[in-house]
């Protein structure tokens, strides 16, 4: 990698280029790595990539991609995913990790800490140094449409004190956190993927809330990832992702903040639609980040590296804070060295044990729920498809939770394509147990809240869909194997539903 101090000289493009790369990090299409991503790679001294599950397969072939990002970006490769946990998985055959408000439901540190050691174990193995977790967003807000479930809950200190716990494993095992979505997305009803929000909040509320967590992690977070949000009682007008006045006045001069600040995807829409990628990544080098995420397209990554480098030849960015930030950046590739663990079966055995640990724990009853006869005939009803908001995985098919509950009992299966359609009173007044079980992230609209009556409410993604139905409800915060495990366990009347849902509005 280029060292400003060990070139003396730069005032070639190439050199102004090759200081850029080393502030992006980009994605790639494909499972293997390609000639031209890797020329790029090359020539522009990039080391870090994010990859995603258009990227895998399986261990063995994930391990081989890895190994050659290496070979290619150098020893100090930076080679992250996001796997926080619950729907937002890349890697998705390792043991299943609950989510955060899972991890917040069970209300346990000890908990947390063996889940983030265990998370990191599986992922060390596959080639990742660097994980894009744990979510520091307090969901302060029922209706926020891409945190719910990712966050650890509502209130600051004791989310603070999970989320902290989980970063504590997976730095024992040797992989990176990087804690997000700074300063805060949980109270939003705006997804930034899709548009830029606004929390409009007195400075002293921030600081109580949304703030909170993150001033309590910057004494110890190895990196922070920065919100495409605006906040105007902090800044009128940027988000705080092209903002001097949160990144660097506020977390580097006030806080002392000394980690890696690195920015959410520039190629989502509420920046890349109002800014364009390479003015957009220019200013936020500007406001005080590390490193950009550069996530678009070949065309849009190599737009960035050219403002980035034009940036620095013409003094926008002083060469004496580009060192200082590939200064940041290689103090955390060292202390997190990219390579591959082994990870035996036994221990991916216990990992997954200790995964369905947690799982259990978390299960949450909302409105007593009371189960079935042993002998019932049920009836489920769910969604035709499953789907993804584009951040987390799609949800379970409605064959799977079936499949599930038939191990137990009769199941007839009903699904829909269109919940603002779909007529409740269509369903036959035979008897049957009726099961709703829902899986997907959005919140049911004024239809399905009239009219929708089961017996029982699976709420297998977003927690907040219980208080979309009038009827008793089971959480899970998420859908993985273990969660339909620990389903089928309350109602054998094995498992207690002994969770606490870690966000108001919720009761046994």
């Amino acid at each position: 990698m280029n060292d400003i101090n060990d070139n003396n000289d730069i005032n070639d493009i190439k050199d102004f280029r090759r200081l850029a790369g080393q502030l992006i990090m980009v994605r790639f299409p494909g499972t293997t790595l390609d000639a031209a991503t890797a020329a790029f790679l090359k020539a522009n001294s990039i080391r870090a990539v994010c990859l995603f599950r258009a990227n895998m397969t399986d261990a063995a072939q994930l391990s081989t991609l890895t190994a050659d990002l290496r070979a290619v970006m150098g020893p100090q490769s930076l080679i992250a995913i996001d796997q926080e946990g619950g729907a937002v998985v890349r890697a998705t055959w390792v043991p299943a990790p609950p989510s955060a408000m899972a991890l917040g439901a069970a209300d346990d540190a000890e908990l947390a800490r063996r889940t983030g050691a265990a998370v990191a174990r599986a992922i060390r193995a596959l080639g990742f140094n660097w994980n894009f977790a744990p979510v520091l967003d307090l969901n302060n807000n029922p209706y926020n449409p891409v945190i719910a479930e990712r966050s650890f809950g509502a209130e600051p200190q004791r989310a603070a004190a999970l989320a902290l716990a989980w970063m504590d494993g997976s730095h024992a095992q040797g992989v990176a956190c990087c804690v997000k979505h700074f300063p805060g997305h949980g109270d939003t009803s705006v997804d930034s993927h899709r548009d830029l929000p606004t929390v409009d909040k007195p400075v002293a509320a921030l600081e109580q809330l949304e703030l909170a967590p993150f001033r309590t992690a910057s004494a110890t977070a190895p990196a922070m990832m920065t919100a495409h949000i605006v906040y105007p009682t902090l800044d009128a007008d940027n988000p705080a992702t092209m903002s001097r006045a949160i990144l660097h006045d506020l977390l580097r001069a006030q806080w002392d903040y000394r980690g890696v600040i690195i920015t959410d995807g520039m190629d989502m829409h509420a920046i890349a639609d109002r800014y364009g990628v390479g003015q957009a990544a220019v200013r936020a080098l500007g406001a005080g980040a590390d490193m950009v995420m550069a996530l678009g397209t070949p065309q849009t990554q190599e737009q960035t590296v050219a403002a980035i480098a034009a940036a620095i030849a013409a003094g926008a960015l002083p060469l004496a804070e580009v060192q200082q930030r590939l200064d940041r950046l290689a103090a955390l590739a060292r202390a997190y060295p990219c390579g591959q663990q082994p990870y035996g079966p036994d221990e991916e055995d216990a990992d997954r044990a200790l995964m369905a640990e947690g799982w259990q724990r978390a299960l949450t009853a909302h409105g007593q729920p009371q189960r079935p006869a042993p002998d019932a005939r049920l009836r489920l009803v769910m969604r035709q498809d499953v789907v993804s908001d584009g951040v987390s995985e799609a949800g379970v098919p409605a064959a799977r939770v079936a499949a599930s509950l038939r191990r137990l009992y009769d199941v007839e299966l009903v699904t829909y394509a269109d919940a603002d359609a779909f007529d409740w009173r269509t369903l036959p007044r035979d008897g049957r147990y009726t099961v709703l079980a829902s899986t997907s992230r959005l919140r049911y609209g004024a239809h399905a809240r009239r009219t929708w009556r089961p017996d029982l409410h699976l709420a297998l993604w977003n927690p907040y869909q219980a208080l979309d139905i009038a009827a008793p409800a089971l959480l899970t915060y998420g859908f993985a194997p273990p969660a339909l495990d620990a389903i089928n366990a309350w109602l054998a009347g094995t498992l207690p539903a002994a969770g606490r849902a870690p966000v108001p509005g919720f009761g046994a």
